[in-house]
């Protein structure tokens, strides 16, 4: 199929689709006269009368027409807003589990009050999710009344909350909140030591707004809660200082993979400067090698202000694709930490991962999914293959008559940013207001830099704080209004024109730059033109920017002696346009390899983790593991007595010495061996004889104990012994994935090589667990009160529930145990989540 012919597919598509929604809209407002009939005490009853019928038999598609209708009327007297058709349209989009692409303006934020309702009625609660915690915030305290007036709860996920007030609002029939906090406590609630600490209901039904920019732009990023490591790593600085003593030549520098290696002169250049003995690449230095390449990493592919910015001594990482500052995430690997000493500022401790999942996997867990936004139609094959979403777009309220014009392009880049100048300059002595769009926040300040010696006033937003953010875009329609924005900050809040700026023009959009991603030029040029309004957009390209630069170069032979010497003169050229075009979709197909690579590689942690996942749910939430661990006993005892075999049948071959002392070692049962009757056996008959002792032995410490009190000593060793055994499987397999690659060198599809040893890896981590908590439990005995008195109370789980945010509350204690033959490195048994030595075996 040609691509002609897939365009003009799709356009039809998408007409029949407006088409099906047009009539259903239709129906929608045939109920209106009757609904504004009604008194509000009738209208707010329609929630009752709809519950009922859902519980008799009819389905949500059967009631929404009512549904839609009841929402509309209500939201005419509650919020003084009706709902236009085409927000009818986007809604139904919505409660069909699609994407509604909706223009800026076109009142997104109450499109989302109707399939809101409707699915709301089935008890299964709603998240509605977007990119901050300013937008979530305003839009539950917006929608609230109208929701209550229907006789809907309403909750609200922010950072700070503590466990009771998470579970409350995620019990409500309606929770707003962030992508970041829906994920974490998603992770949290499978960390956490009672069941009544976990705040999630199951996933039912999600709305993501911004949906491309959470489901698309943020998915290459996967969540991670960790905790510090064992100690912090000493290399940092001193490998700062050799990087930044090596030449060009010294290494490679791809711009357009964004990749920098060491040459093999630059490798034995650092070897010369560290007194290296052995190669960089001997397995002796590899520590050294990691430290290195990140440090290199650190020098030449970061830039300040560009990928990160340093803040009171601290680096925060800039998100590519929206200017905002990310708090609270940082780079892995080694690399947050190589950019702090690259900057001389405060080098923070390493961390270990504790739970992680990516946004892709996390989303994919909601029975429903559907998104809103008014950019996602040129990533339509991404939001199908991923999350099985197609995109609809619904038409404006008003036919748009912005004005979009040719790109304009310069020689230089400093040619350019004077031409932008000159442009504003002229714009603001007109009056009309003008929103300049920049890729990074240094480009906002040089072109901040230029505006000031020209005395032009202005607004300059990098992201810094959401609600300043959102209160300054909210004024760029104003008459004499200068805002620069640094990739579309403010996205989410309308920009609304002020009085006589339509007869001035509307709104005057200018990108200094194109995007990698064309959805992002997109949404710059969509800040003008909502519901009507006039505006005219521009984009002004130089040679010298990176996208051309990095994509172009060779497409354009000899235009810099076309374009002239003169910064100063633009041209409008097809060329330059197409080429610029070209490189856009070859790295958005780029980009979009990449999170699908991350996707394949995370689907195989996922299997994983729902497995963990749902065996630490069983046990959170009190099903009797007797039946559980008889189960490990078996397989262990099996386990040792194929260990002492080594493959022979009968023992008189056995080290039986040897066997003696593990079965003590894990059972404790120190008189199973005897080697004139164990002759007269086979393998076998000892197999059963173990079986046959241990479970009565383990009968034994029950009854010792005390059926109910041992029965939550299970739990509490099951679970600790599950969490440290994950935790250190993360671990191997994060160094597992970053050594695979390799493997393609001997001709081996790395990720077939990760699948194979991620299911091993996962087979032994199972039998681990399996074989701690049965040790663990054949060693433990229940302090004697003055024991226990002198016993330090065990910390509580905090550098694990609290790794990300502070504000959950303390796991409660447990029962103190002892083991009477515990390893220092075995997690404690008195349920802290420490290890031994760092909890009650600390004076030991």
């Amino acid at each position: 199929m040609g691509i002609d012919t897939l365009i003009r597919k799709l356009v039809d598509d998408n007409k029949r689709d407006v088409k099906k929604l047009t009539r259903r809209a239709e129906e929608i407002g045939g109920y209106a006269e009757a609904y504004k009939a009604l008194d509000d005490a009738a209208l707010a009853a329609k929630t009752d009368e709809f519950k009922s019928r859902l519980a008799a038999g009819e389905s949500l598609d059967d009631i929404l027409a009512e549904a839609f209708a009841v929402v509309r009327e209500a939201s005419t007297r509650i919020l003084g807003m009706r709902h236009f058709d085409v927000q009818l349209m986007g809604g139904i989009v919505l409660h069909q589990g699609r994407i509604a692409e909706m223009k800026t303006g076109e009142g997104k934020t109450l499109v989302a009050t109707l399939p809101v309702y409707l699915n709301a009625l089935e008890g299964k609660g709603v998240h509605v999710i977007t990119v901050n915690d300013y937008l979530a915030t305003r839009d539950a305290k917006q929608l609230r009344p109208l929701y209550e007036f229907l006789g809907l709860s309403v909750g609200l996920i922010v950072h700070g909350l503590t466990y009771e007030e998470r579970r409350e609002a995620y019990a409500c029939d309606v929770t707003y909140g962030t992508n970041n906090e829906f994920g974490f406590d998603y992770l949290r609630d499978n960390m956490v030591m009672h069941v009544e600490n976990m705040v999630q209901r199951p996933l039912n039904y999600a709305i993501v707004d911004e949906v491309d920019s959470i489901l698309v732009d943020e998915a290459r990023t996967p969540l991670i809660i960790s905790g510090p490591a064992a100690k912090a790593k000493d290399l940092y600085t001193p490998m700062a200082q050799v990087v930044r003593r090596l030449k060009e030549e010294d290494y490679t520098f791809d711009e357009k993979l964004k990749t920098v290696a060491l040459t093999e002169e630059g490798a034995q250049h650092v070897e010369s400067i560290l007194g290296l003995e052995d190669p960089l690449t001997a397995e002796n230095n590899m520590e050294v090698a990691h430290h290195v390449n990140q440090a290199l990493k650190a020098q030449v592919l970061m830039k300040r202000d560009r990928d990160y910015v340093v803040n009171d001594g601290e680096v925060i990482i800039v998100d590519e694709f929206t200017g905002r500052l990310m708090y609270g995430r940082r780079y892995s690997e080694g690399l947050h930490q190589a950019i702090e000493a690259k900057e001389g500022v405060k080098i923070e401790k390493e961390s270990q991962t504790l739970a992680t999942i990516t946004f892709q996997n996390y989303f994919r867990m909601y029975k429903k999914l559907s998104g809103m936004t008014g950019t996602a139609k040129t990533e339509e094959d991404e939001f199908r293959s991923i999350y099985g979403m197609d995109v609809v777009i619904i038409p404006t309220n008003k036919p748009m008559i912005r004005e979009d014009k040719p790109d304009i392009i310069y020689r230089t880049e400093d040619g350019k940013f004077e031409a932008v100048a000159d442009k504003v300059t002229e714009l603001y002595q007109k009056g009309e207001p003008v929103l300049v769009g920049t890729v990074s926040i240094e480009k906002s300040e040089k072109l901040s830099d230029i505006l000031k010696r020209r005395g032009v006033p202005h607004q300059v937003l990098n992201a810094k704080f959401h609600k300043q953010e959102a209160d300054i875009v909210a004024e760029a329609g104003q008459e004499k209004t200068v805002t620069i924005a640094t990739n579309m900050a403010g996205r989410g809040t309308d920009i609304v024109l002020g009085d006589g700026v339509s007869a001035l023009g509307g709104l005057y959009i200018i990108g200094t730059e194109r995007h990698e991603a064309r959805r992002i030029d997109n949404q710059l040029r969509g800040r003008s033109g909502r519901q009507g309004d006039p505006g005219v957009t521009q984009f002004y390209i130089s040679l010298e920017d990176d996208l051309v630069r990095r994509f172009g170069a060779e497409s354009l032979p000899g235009l810099m002696d076309k374009v002239g010497m003169d910064d100063t003169i633009p041209i409008e050229n097809r060329m330059v346009s197409r080429v610029i075009e070209g490189s856009q979709k070859r790295v958005e197909s780029r980009n979009f390899e990449v999170r699908k690579n991350i996707l394949e590689y995370d689907d195989v942690m996922n299997k994983q983790r729902e497995i963990i996942y749902a065996q630490r749910r069983q046990v959170l939430e009190g099903e009797n593991m007797k039946a559980s661990i008889h189960a490990m006993i078996e397989r262990i005892a099996e386990s040792l007595v194929d260990e002492a075999a080594g493959g022979e049948e009968y023992p008189e071959t056995w080290n039986l010495d040897k066997f003696a002392d593990r079965i003590n070692e894990v059972f404790g049962i120190t008189d199973i061996v005897d080697k004139a009757r164990f002759i007269e056996m086979d393998k076998q008959e000892v197999e059963d004889l173990l079986k046959e002792r241990a479970l009565a032995r383990y009968e034994e410490k029950e009854a010792e104990i005390g059926e109910d009190l041992f029965h939550q000593i299970e739990r509490n060793v099951l679970l600790q012994t599950v969490d440290a055994s994950w935790m250190d499987h993360l671990d191997a397999m994060d160094q597992m994935r970053a050594g695979i690659g390799l493997r393609a060198y001997g001709q081996h599809k790395p990720i077939n090589e990760y699948k194979n040893e991620a299911f091993d890896m996962f087979n032994d981590m199972i039998y681990n667990i399996q074989y701690e908590t049965v040790r663990l439990m054949y060693h433990v005995s229940v302090a004697q009160p003055e024991e226990t008195a002198r016993e330090t109370a065990p910390e509580e789980r905090t550098d694990i529930l609290n790794a990300r945010h502070g504000d959950e509350e303390p796991a409660k204690k447990q029962p103190i145990v002892k083991e009477q033959k515990i390893g220092r490195n075995d997690p404690c048994p008195c349920g802290s989540g420490k290890k031994y030595k760092h909890c009650h075996g600390r004076n030991a």
